[in-house]
């Protein structure tokens, strides 16, 4: 089965507080967005697209030609939304493909047990998504103010990469953009199918302040 890798980038890194995106941002000598692709080309016959901001490509192009980049990829324009760019996404990929792995572009420290296991569950079970469990108490309040404990044991912090059958996901993005769509496995889910969990991994972080910068930067050592 073809296997295939869709890595959406389109932060614009405001709570990173940088004049230039979060994907860009030099993580030990190199763009985050660099250290992503090339944790996925361990497997030399994984089809990776990047999914990217129109106006972002001539400096990503840029940046390919300073760091001498040369991994193998298809670039791919967005769209206003996550929605719609995972959609552009989809709809440059053959119609015979057969799973596709969608992954952050600044989740860049990504083992290649997760991505295997991802494709290897969806293969038997339609998709595959990497979660951790909670570490700390939560509580949960109410909209009258009242705040209540609940058991952690029941909640899992969501990540990707997340890995699904191509004719399920393409079928699942047909639908209209919903506010209720935080990933796309919300997306699946209201198409009617279940989802299937997988072990994640803390180190797995999705890059968002400069504090997740710096733990990054040490995890890659």
């Amino acid at each position: 089965m073809s296997r295939h890798a869709i890595i959406v980038a389109g932060g614009k890194g405001l709570r990173m507080g940088a004049e230039i995106p979060k994907q860009f941002l030099t993580l030990n000598g190199m763009p985050v967005l660099m250290h992503t692709i090339k944790a996925f080309r361990f497997n030399p016959n994984l089809l990776i697209t990047v999914v990217l901001p129109q106006d972002q490509f001539d400096y990503w192009h840029w940046l390919c030609n300073k760091h001498n980049f040369t991994e193998s990829y298809q670039l791919v324009a967005g769209g206003a939304t996550r929605f719609q760019s995972v959609k552009n996404g989809l709809n440059s990929l053959p119609k015979d493909a057969s799973l596709v792995a969608i992954h952050d572009g600044v989740r860049p420290i990504l083992s290649k047990e997760i991505i295997e296991n991802g494709f290897e569950v969806a293969e038997k079970k339609g998709n595959a998504i990497a979660v951790v469990p909670l570490k700390d108490s939560i509580r949960k309040q109410e909209i009258t103010g009242n705040n209540y404990s609940v058991n952690r044991a029941n909640y899992f912090l969501v990540q990707t990469p997340q890995t699904f059958t191509y004719p399920e996901l393409f079928r699942a993005y047909q639908q209209a953009e919903d506010d209720n769509f935080t990933d796309d496995a919300s997306v699946v889910e209201a198409s009617g199918h279940a989802i299937h969990l997988i072990e994640g991994d803390y180190k797995n972080l999705k890059i968002t302040t400069p504090e997740d910068l710096l733990v990054a930067a040490l995890f890659l050592k």
